[in-house]
């Protein structure tokens, strides 16, 4: 099978970090420095980006002063002013640490010898990286399989590191989250209570995985602490910030997994780590995930830590919560990302599915207004690269689907479990998410499955992935209300359609995230 897209192993992303400031109670200094909105700014196109990735909208990085916020995309600024609460996008200008990695011979030489990285605590430098041992790059090492992933840290007074020990490939075999050691990488680092802490996340794919760990190090004693909570193991921390006092902290950890072509799947969510006294080796996980919490997205990317807010940057927008309250859905305040294009005048031809010859209803301005909210973009042939966008429709489609609901063991062998993060039982709509009035699917909840024929959403038998086109899709994005779900059949409504790209330039905006205000019951609770 070959690749629909080429296919760059992506592995080290640095990610940033600071010590938390507790701005909310600084005095903003000059509303004046907040940006103001200018023209929208397009989303980048399929030939620009790549199939998909004009709608990757991950956070790379978070910068921050006394008037905003920024969050950085591989392609925008996204920049909140605190003086109004409001938003505007600009031009990118994330720095090229942050950039996905496209030097392929700088690559190499990250990958067979990791820089150290730099921070510091007390006016003293400390230097820390991760690696593999054996290390199995570079020509001498063929056919080296590592054993060990072994953090090295050079204090101030030496030259030589000191080499600990994180884990190893049997204690990956036997948590079973792999059978190879992946990568490793430094995911966050920062001080707290004048020690050092760093998060740890391993490549996964294709068998290679590792163990979601934490560092600690206490200069003073010349001590340090491995932390690796069981109920995390199998993820990868994104980013990682430590709250409230020294004598009763909250970690607090962004998670998600990854696969073959997959570098983005969803995983616990916004995790919090709560150690129990006085070792930090055990505690308590609470996990917030965009089925049990109000967090706009399914994958946070970036933290950052003022006073008692926490803002979570995710691949589908942004929140504030006030993190000693989370459990209660009034302490989050939440924006998602969307992409809108003005209506053409003449109005906008909508095709039910994906490959869809004749156009099923047109979209008049006069009736619908003169915007409409674009959900994703997907080729109808690989070899052009021409394709459609899917938009939101609000009258929508029906389509019943010969397959129900099943067990995720009789979908993926006898000995799978329903993740925290995934519903109780598999059906079509389990990439999904019920939000109150319909079932709704984030941005970082498509998994782009570079490998494969693409993204996947809702496709009758008929219609699956052929191998030269994509499949024939009812609908990727599109909110989903509940007909008809046994275990035979599937009835649903889908509110989007597909139009000609042609007709449409859209545009990148945020918009407040707004929840239903008489919420009902998740119909597949019933079930």
């Amino acid at each position: 099978m070959k690749p629909i897209l080429p296919i760059f192993a992506i592995i080290g992303l640095l990610q940033s970090c600071t010590t938390p400031v507790n701005i909310s109670s600084q005095a903003i200094r000059n509303p004046a420095n907040c940006p103001s909105q200018t023209e929208p700014l397009p989303i980048a196109s399929a030939n620009d980006e790549g199939l998909y990735q004009q709608f990757d909208y991950h956070i790379r990085d978070i910068i921050t002063d006394a008037d905003t916020i920024t969050f950085q995309t591989q392609q925008y600024d996204i920049v909140f002013c605190r003086f109004d609460r409001t938003w505007t996008v600009e031009p990118g200008t994330l720095a090229p640490e942050f950039q996905t990695a496209n030097n392929p011979e700088q690559f190499s030489e990250n990958i067979q010898n990791p820089p150290y990285q730099t921070i510091e605590l007390n006016g003293k430098s400390y230097q820390y990286r991760v690696i593999l041992e054996p290390n199995p790059f570079g020509n001498e090492a063929q056919g080296i399989e590592p054993k060990t992933v072994v953090f090295e840290l050079i204090t101030p007074n030496s030259e030589q590191p000191q080499r600990h020990p994180l884990y190893t490939l049997d204690q990956v075999k036997q948590a079973e989250v792999g059978f190879s050691l992946g990568v490793p990488r430094i995911t966050s680092a920062l001080s707290y209570a004048d020690r050092l802490f760093l998060s740890v996340a391993s490549e996964q794919g294709e068998g290679f995985s590792g163990i979601a760990t934490m560092v600690g190090y206490n200069p003073d004693m010349n001590e340090l602490v491995v932390i690796q909570p069981e109920e995390i193991q199998g993820q990868q921390i994104t980013d990682f910030v430590i709250a409230g006092d020294p004598g009763n902290p909250v970690f607090w950890l962004g998670t998600q997994i990854s696969g073959e072509g997959n570098p983005y799947l969803s995983g616990m969510g916004l995790v919090a780590y709560r150690p129990s006294p006085p070792s930090l080796k055990s505690g308590t996980i609470t996990s917030y995930t965009v089925r049990n919490s109000p967090i706009v997205g399914a994958i946070p990317d970036q933290l950052h830590l003022e006073g008692d807010r926490l803002w979570v940057g995710t691949g589908n927008g942004v929140c504030q919560v006030r993190w000693q309250g989370a459990d209660n859905p009034g302490n989050w305040s939440c924006w998602r990302f969307a992409a809108k294009a003005e209506l053409p005048s003449q109005g906008l031809p909508i095709y039910r599915r994906l490959l869809a010859e004749t156009p099923a209803v047109t979209l008049d301005p006069d009736q619908v207004g003169d915007t409409v909210e674009v959900l994703w973009w997907s080729p109808l042939d690989y070899q052009t690269q021409k394709g459609r966008y899917e938009v939101r429709y609000e009258d929508g489609f029906t389509v019943t689907l010969d397959e129900g609901t099943s067990s995720w063991s009789e979908k993926y062998g006898s000995s799978w479990q329903p993740r925290p993060w995934q519903p109780p039982f598999y059906w079509a709509g389990h990439e999904w998410h019920w939000q109150g009035d319909r079932f709704v699917r984030g941005f970082d909840q498509v998994a782009l499955n570079f490998f494969g024929g693409g993204p996947l959403g809702i496709v009758s038998d008929q219609d699956q992935w052929t191998g030269e086109k994509p499949a024939n899709m009812n609908v990727l994005r599109g909110d989903l209300e509940v007909l008809e779900l046994t275990e035979t059949t599937t009835k649903l409504n889908y509110h989007s359609g597909w139009v000609e790209e042609e007709f449409l330039n859209p545009y990148f905006t945020v918009v407040p995230q707004n929840r239903p205000f008489n919420p009902r019951p998740n119909p597949l609770n019933d079930l």
